[in-house]
């Protein structure tokens, strides 16, 4: 063994004495350097999920409408008439703390190739974002840096970003979390999987040429924790070109259309060697691949530099021999690169070639499934392990709290970041950001339509991991139900600190079980997600932060209630088994009162109220429908004023009555709340609580001692802070 001034190579490359010793076990040699690169980055935590696994098969996958599920390159769910929905969402946050644009340009360039590596065309885009307090110069470099790339890239390919979230928490200032979900639309006969099949098949290599940038990318930085001299990292990170993916995509589609690939898998985190590796896994056969043949950007490239490389913008494809020439023509055609680089075997090995000469032979059994799984070690911490920084006066007034909470940076508008996306692109966005609680997408080719929503709150799941993640999920389902859309499938990203240490081990293996749950109550199946480990900084893990995204059906799209008040006069009522406290709260992180501990979410109440909801949007008896979320009512409230510029006047009594103090009524927060507005008689038919009328040019909230009432133009200056505060300094 070599000294610590000298560390041995495989421990530069992640890996432990005990995982190389086993990697020699297995090979019955010491591996080479093409095999141990290889090895290091398919045992990493991004490709292995060795700290995960184990957790991750407590997730319900399966149900009547799921056409793929977990271990494709996404999920799908059948929406009828021969269609389904492709959805994933995937992180990108180790790449986008170290170079914030890119990063996040290519988080959403693979996640794109993730749904139409099914055959599925992409249609939409949301992003769910988190980032330190604005009045970190840090923070609002990744935050301009990161929403830049986001919109980048998708403005230049043509898909819609339609919804999303940004929330600004002290525990992210190191290790931002930029997590992309993407949407497509595919025939079901035309969708592809991943498993390499048929000995002697071709193995093409598709897209955008071969360089040095992204070695050691996504699956390394991912790996590990992010620390000091972070700038050295910038090399590693890919370099995205949507113009090139938009002609891979095209021409993916068609060879998928035409019926000319076997299968077909992106290349994202380790490159050739994950997409060849894993195809040969899924299919039970081997892989051939001659490095000589691939098209490169920089002619002197190692094998292992060509295996582990990883450029973006490319796809790996199975032909039959007889149909490569017709393949190839096509990629001609959209003026893609293609060569054929490789064979399917039935050795049951991945053998790296240069000129036929070979240069690296691992079993595939060894490189995909052979990593160990590890067992947590969760020990629940003892108390609150975040800080708590104070930023409003617990004497200030309700109008004063009101208005503060409005200009939280994690409750205000994110208009100044989703003005920068183009929300229509493709005609099919029937509600844009901020004007419904969910994306809402017309699907004519299906008769039907879909949304689509995005969510989490790490602060919360930091007080409760099990609760919170229960939360999120009930979040997802209530921001559907308020367009009258019922869950078809969730995908989830699982964004958590190093789980080799006591606290976060637990906040992942508790946030699990909420997540399995939630969604066993439900009924909803996981059919896909992502698990992104080792967020922390060098004063810690960020909030342990599970983001879900669900997407549901709705028959029609004309009957969707907006979240906007629509007409004066109309009654405000609440509707849910809303039982608002103060824990965990935006208003309790303001005053600096965070603590563990959160109410258990009546799952079962929350689910009737989104389907009595759910029923009522879809007969079109509603003039309005909105989650009560962050901020409690008196947030949504303002909400729905800003967005219908017209005020309103409730009054808390009946709140009051189950228990809630004035100011766990006004600003108390929970799941199952809804507040909507229209016809008196329809909303008491639904059994919810009346509570006021729409109108006036004020907010006026009775809440006994805590009473308030505030300028509607007010509340909206107060809303709409958040760009001047998120550009104040960037470009400077």
């Amino acid at each position: 063994m070599l000294g610590a001034e000298q560390p041995a190579a495989y421990e530069v490359l992640g890996l432990t004495e005990a995982e190389y010793l086993l990697i020699v076990e297995k090979l019955g040699r010491e591996p080479n350097d093409v095999e141990l690169a290889m090895f290091s980055l398919l045992w990493s935590e991004h490709c292995a999920y060795k700290h995960s696994r184990k957790l991750l098969r407590r997730l319900p996958t399966e149900g009547e409408r799921v056409v793929m599920g977990p271990g494709e390159n996404a999920g799908a769910v059948d929406i009828g008439n021969g269609y389904a929905v492709a959805f994933k969402v995937e992180s990108h946050n180790h790449p986008s703390a170290v170079e914030p644009f890119q990063g996040a340009a290519t988080g959403v360039g693979g996640i794109l190739r993730d749904v139409f590596a099914l055959g599925a065309r992409p249609i939409a885009i949301l992003d769910s974002l988190r980032f330190g307090e604005l009045d970190s110069e840090r923070s609002r470099f990744l935050l301009d840096g990161a929403v830049r790339g986001i919109g980048h890239y998708g403005n230049s390919i043509g898909v819609a970003t339609v919804g999303g979230e940004i929330y600004f928490e002290e525990p992210y200032e190191h290790n931002c979390l930029v997590n992309a979900m993407c949407v497509g639309l595919a025939k079901q006969d035309e969708m592809v999987r991943a498993a390499a099949a048929g000995v002697g098949n071709a193995v093409v290599l598709m897209g955008a040429s071969t360089g040095r940038d992204g070695i050691g990318g996504a699956s390394v930085l991912a790996s590990a924790e992010l620390g000091d001299g972070d700038e050295a990292k910038r090399p590693t990170v890919q370099i995205g070109d949507p113009f090139e993916e938009s002609k891979l995509l095209e021409c993916s589609l068609e060879l998928l259309e035409r019926g000319l690939l076997v299968s077909l898998q992106d290349l994202g985190a380790a490159g050739l060697t994950s997409s060849a590796a894993e195809m040969a896994s899924a299919g039970g056969v081997g892989i051939d691949v001659d490095v000589a043949r691939v098209p490169l950007r920089e002619g002197d490239m190692e094998p292992f530099e060509i295996m582990v490389s990883e450029s973006q913008e490319r796809m790996l494809g199975v032909v039959e021999p007889a149909r490569v020439s017709e393949v190839l023509a096509v990629c001609e055609k959209w003026q893609v690169g293609g060569a054929q680089i490789g064979t399917v075997t039935d050795s049951g090995l991945i053998r790296v070639l240069r000129d036929g000469d070979v240069v690296g032979e691992m079993p595939v059994e060894a490189l995909v499934d052979g990593c160990p799984l590890y067992d947590l070690s969760p020990v629940e911490p003892d108390g609150w392990i975040y800080g708590n920084r104070a930023t409003l006066d617990s004497g200030a007034s309700p109008a004063e709290t009101l208005l503060a909470l409005l200009a939280a940076p994690s409750v205000a508008s994110k208009r100044w970041a989703f003005e920068q996306y183009d929300s229509v692109v493709g005609s099919r966005t029937v509600r844009r950001p901020e004007s419904a609680d969910a994306a809402v997408l017309q699907i004519p080719e299906s008769g039907n339509a879909i949304a689509v929503s995005i969510d989490g709150n790490g602060r919360r799941v930091a007080c409760d991991p099990y609760a919170g993640t229960v939360e999120a999920v009930l979040e997802c389902a209530q921001n559907l139900a308020c367009v009258g859309a019922e869950p078809l499938g969730l995908t989830n990203c699982l964004n958590f600190g190093n789980p080799e240490k006591p606290a976060p081990a637990w906040q992942l293996d508790r946030a699990i079980g909420g997540l399995a749950d939630a969604c066993e109550a439900l009924g909803v199946p996981v059919v896909g997600g992502n698990v992104s480990l080792y967020n922390e900084g060098p004063d810690g893990p960020i909030y342990p932060t599970p983001v879900v995204g669900m997407v549901g059906e709705l028959p029609d799209p004309a009957h969707v209630a907006g979240s906007a008040f629509a007409r004066e006069g109309d009654a405000i009522a609440l509707l849910g088994p809303f039982e608002p406290t103060l824990a965990g709260s935006e208003l309790a992180k303001l005053r600096g009162e965070l603590e563990p501990g959160l109410p258990s979410p009546d799952v079962a109440a929350v689910a009737a109220a989104c389907a009595t909801l759910r029923d009522a949007v879809r007969a079109g008896s509603l003039s309005s429908a909105h989650d009560v979320s962050d901020g409690g009512l008196a947030c949504a409230l303002a909400e729905s004023a800003i967005g219908g510029g017209i005020g309103g006047r409730v009054d808390l009594q009946p709140l009051r009555e189950r228990g809630c103090s004035p100011e766990e009524a006004l600003f108390g927060e929970g799941s199952g709340g809804f507040l909507i507005s229209g016809d008196r008689a329809a909303l008491a038919e639904l059994g919810a609580t009346l509570i006021g009328e729409v109108g006036g040019e004020e907010i006026e909230i009775a809440a006994g001692d805590r009473s308030l009432a505030v300028p509607l133009a007010e509340a909206e200056r107060a809303w709409r802070s958040l760009g001047d505060l998120a550009t104040s300094g960037v470009g400077d």
